[in-house]
């Protein structure tokens, strides 16, 4: 069986533009990544972040859903520890009654933006995310079945079963998923660093469970694909000035490529270069072998069942052409983790 791939999108906006410019080309990568074979589109949750248009996460999953028919969509993910559960369960509730079949809850226990932010959301800053399992496990009973003497309850949203993965950066997730059974997804994008220990601590642990039988590991990274290695190199400049801005605190906006991080105005230095270079360390960056050489040795080094590319590029038709390219490449991997007793979570 060939390897699974799925979209993790950002809504990224150009300096000056309008958000529902943004928001219009997620909806065309959509429809277009269904019809290239895409498992799944899924939208991060960030919050007072000039530049990123995914702040209210779940109405862009509803309007993406709307746009689309057959391909799964959801959050990746909501920043539980942001928001109270039965809100969640009814958001998402509310998404799978609309769209039955095709909702996933992605959930993190980051806060998705600064401490100002965080105050703003949660209002009371003694949440910390070591209370996620215990948030985790009040969602899920509003998810599931109703409880004898049950109170509180999730209208729609009970009994829905909306499928849960759980996200991380770290190895506190891949210890919670494996312990509960749960798909988990690794934010490689961002946090390279943990890659390896993380989705080893998942699969070791791993305890089979109602939702799944054997571990499903999902992997994100970046992934530019173009005609050739140079091609790719220049559109990567794109999201390597994106980390740079936030390490700077500046917008994030999506820049147009230059030759070199070396020529912009203000130039990076050599602090910068080694936090970028190394932020961005897993991207997978090249001509469609250069790519599919990548994906191939991804899922060797992490068993991973499924990769969830991370692809922002200047120009919307680069951005096309790159996961058109990754749609034929992952054609051609084979997911030596897979197994018959296992189908694909969702």
């Amino acid at each position: 069986m060939s390897l699974p791939v799925s979209i993790l999108d950002l809504v990224g906006m150009r300096p000056d533009e309008a958000a529902g410019d943004a928001v219009e080309r997620s909806v065309d990568l959509a429809r277009r990544a269904e019809q290239w074979g895409y498992r799944r589109f899924w939208l991060a949750e960030h919050h007072s972040i000039e530049g990123l248009a995914c702040s209210a996460t779940p109405v862009l999953i509803g309007h993406i859903a709307s746009a689309t028919q057959t391909i799964r969509v959801g959050s990746g993910g909501v920043m539980l520890p942001n928001h109270a559960p039965l809100v969640v369960a009814e958001q998402f509730g509310t998404l799978e009654a609309l769209y039955p079949g095709r909702i996933d809850l992605g959930l993190g226990r980051a806060p998705g933006g600064d401490g100002y932010t965080m105050r703003a959301l949660r209002r009371d800053l003694r949440q910390t995310g070591d209370d996620f399992p215990e948030l985790l496990a009040e969602l899920r009973t509003y998810l599931g079945p109703e409880r004898p003497g049950q109170m509180v309850k999730a209208i729609p949203g009970r009994d829905s079963r909306v499928p849960i993965t759980l996200l991380g950066s770290s190895d506190f997730s891949a210890r919670l998923a494996a312990e509960l059974g749960l798909p988990f997804a690794f934010a490689a994008h961002f946090s390279p660093e943990m890659l390896l220990p993380a989705t080893h601590l998942y699969r070791t642990l791993f305890r089979p469970s109602e939702a799944l039988k054997q571990p499903w590991l999902m992997v994100a990274v970046p992934v530019i694909a173009a005609e050739t290695d140079a091609a790719a190199r220049r559109l990567f400049t794109t999201p390597q000035q994106r980390f740079l801005r936030l390490i700077r605190n500046q917008p994030v906006e999506l820049l147009a490529p230059v030759d070199s991080l070396d020529g912009i105005e203000r130039p990076w230095n050599a602090f910068e270069r080694a936090a970028v270079e190394s932020r961005l360390s897993a991207a997978i960056v090249g001509s469609d072998g250069t790519v599919k050489a990548g994906i191939a040795k991804l899922v060797t080094e992490t068993g991973a069942n499924e990769v969830i590319a991370v692809t922002d590029t200047w120009d919307h038709e680069a951005r096309l052409d790159s996961y058109h390219r990754l749609a034929r490449v992952a054609a051609c991997v084979e997911a030596t983790f897979l197994a018959t007793t296992n189908p694909i979570p969702g």
